[in-house]
């Protein structure tokens, strides 16, 4: 009987809850995508270099591209970075560090999952409803059309 298995088949998949070191592209790549609103502090060698508050524009994983922090928006690109680790503040608000080297890049969401998503639905659920009614004027009109046809 072989027991061999192909790549880490046999192994379970990491569970990380809350606190852990994140090597993958693709869990990094999920974790960032929806934190929107953040605080960041910039630290080399642990003296902080900068610091600030910025909207996630775009999370991506390209060879080709920097991670750029500039005029309160942030492109982060995680092949800039070795490891993701997640931890608590005091206050139990979560922060996700990006390390590379003696490199961190800290980021604090200040926004809310839970309520964006609300608003989302909320938006998405009025998209709907306009796409309805749009729809609807226009078969009416469709209908009204059809009577001007001459026989």
């Amino acid at each position: 009987m072989n027991h061999e298995y192909h790549g880490n088949l046999g192994l379970p998949a990491p569970c990380l809850v809350d606190v852990g070191t994140v090597v993958n592209k693709n869990d990094m790549l999920r974790l960032l995508q929806d934190l929107g609103q953040v605080r960041y502090i910039h630290t080399q060698d642990e003296r902080v270099i900068s610091k600030g508050e910025g909207y996630i524009m775009e999370v991506f994983a390209d060879p080709q591209q920097s991670t750029l922090v500039a005029n309160r928006t942030l492109y982060l690109n995680v092949l800039s970075f070795d490891c993701l680790e997640m931890g608590q503040i005091d206050d139990n608000q979560t922060h996700f560090d990006l390390i590379q080297d003696n490199r961190r890049l800290r980021l604090v969401p200040l926004s809310n999952p839970l309520q964006d998503q609300t608003g989302r639905n909320l938006n998405v659920a009025a998209f709907e409803a306009i796409v309805a009614e749009a729809l609807s004027a226009s078969w009416d009109a469709c209908l009204d059309d059809e009577g001007n046809f001459p026989d």
